[in-house]
């Protein structure tokens, strides 16, 4: 506030209608007028203090809360390029949000099982547009490996054995779905059935779930109890709308990749080292799975089951496709019903005990297989119940069919960590 040293302006601010004004009211005036700006000072000091003093204080936004993913997302939201986020919980993006991913985001789960598991949800009518890219694609892995952004791969990093460590990333739409009992809708395995965002199926086989392209998955597939572990990339009920390409699961303890029905297509993927299955398909999914390599199956490196109930949506496609069998327990387990066309695919690295264990009863295609046999043994070994006629000897890296691994080239853990030289 002024203080008002000029006489004149003293008795102007005050009213004064007179320049005869005693000499003793301006004294007094002087006075008062002082004291009021002393009061106000004193207020402010005192206004300011009892701020400091506040229990409910407005808080000053912590930039690393911004890092963390933790609660449902409620609102779009965007992930932003050269940051690593932290997810803290099992995270749902709900009905109407879109969840966007910028190119060379790595997200790190933290360490949990049961209840505490990690993982991110994309519930129904939820959208995640994760589209990184052949030089910056999006990884999702666990709090403890120590990759950083601008790194495909990390030299002293976590190796591809290293697995159950977070949750996974779960993909549910809207699309027809052929669980037992004939429901439209079921709960998502992995997913506890208090969590109603882990419903999936639905009536829409063009549902849209958005976007996930040049998206490594690693060391996930946390055990929530009881046996039951988070697939790497769980697809339920998701429509042909979505768009799926350049995908790679890296060491996780349950299942690589499971569609659980749904229409979507996935196109040029990798599953390394799945703890269980590596490709799992059920409840009559009709998609494509094109351009895949699948290394070191836990179980078997296919587990191709048809519908649980009676609807049935045509066959789904497994094509160009090879298969380091390493580890795995068997090579292909049919169920009776399987509805699926296989074709161009080439198996190597193969055990005895490594099967292919019969066709399906119901209609199916499968064509051009191609194995390198180990010394001494037969297609016949390898190919049971009348599927052997359809799988032709090749020595090692002569083979005519197969997965392109260029496609994998540059962004993926496989291409970067040199694994990709496996393959001839």
């Amino acid at each position: 506030m002024e203080k008002f040293h000029d006489e004149k302006k003293l008795i102007q601010f005050c009213g004064a209608k007179t320049k005869k004004a005693n000499k003793l009211n301006q004294f007094h005036i002087m006075k008062k007028l002082n004291l009021l700006f002393l009061m106000l000072i004193g207020a402010s000091v005192m206004f300011t203090s009892c701020s400091d003093d506040d229990p409910t204080p407005t808080p000053n936004p912590d930039p690393e809360d911004e890092m963390v993913l933790d609660g449902n997302i409620t609102e779009d939201r965007t992930l932003e390029s050269g940051n690593v986020y932290t997810l803290a919980s099992r995270v749902s993006v709900l009905d109407g949000v879109t969840l966007t991913i910028e190119p060379g985001v790595i997200i790190k789960g933290e360490a949990g099982s049961g209840a505490n598991a990690t993982a991110l949800i994309i519930a129904r009518g939820g959208k995640i547009m994760a589209e990184g890219t052949a030089d910056s694609p999006i990884i999702f892995t666990t709090i403890a490996d120590e990759i950083q952004p601008g790194e495909v791969f990390h030299a002293d990093g976590l190796a591809p054995t290293q697995n159950g460590l977070w949750g996974g990333l779960l993909v549910l739409g809207k699309a027809r779905i052929s669980p037992e009992g004939g429901t439209t809708e079921k709960q998502i395995e992995g997913i506890p059935p208090s969590d109603s965002n882990g419903l999936y199926g639905g009536e829409d086989d063009e549902d849209n779930s958005g976007v996930l392209k040049y998206v490594s998955i690693r060391h996930g597939g946390a055990n929530l109890g009881d046996g039951n572990e988070i697939n790497g990339l769980t697809l339920g009920g998701v429509g042909s709308g979505t768009v799926i390409e350049n995908v790679e699961v890296v060491g996780n303890q349950d299942d690589g990749i499971e569609w659980f029905g749904g229409t979507v297509s996935v196109k040029n993927a990798v599953v390394w080292n799945a703890g269980d299955d590596a490709i799992d398909a059920d409840m009559a999914w009709n998609g494509t799975l094109d351009n895949f390599i699948v290394v070191n199956g836990g179980d078997k490196c296919f587990e191709l089951d048809g519908p649980e109930a009676s609807y049935v949506n045509g066959n789904y496609t497994l094509t160009n496709g090879s298969v380091i069998a390493g580890g795995a327990a068997g090579l292909v387990d049919n169920d009776d019903n399987t509805n699926v066309n296989m074709s161009n695919i080439y198996f190597t690295s193969v055990m005895a005990g490594q099967t292919f264990d019969q066709l399906p009863t119901v209609d199916h295609e499968f064509s051009n297989f191609e194995i390198t046999l180990p010394e001494g043994s037969t297609v016949e070994d390898f190919f049971k119940g009348g599927s052997a006629a359809f799988a032709t000897a090749v020595a090692e890296g002569e083979n005519t069919v197969g997965a392109d691994k260029s496609a994998f080239a540059g962004w993926s853990w496989t291409a970067a960590s040199g694994s990709l030289d496996i393959l001839k």
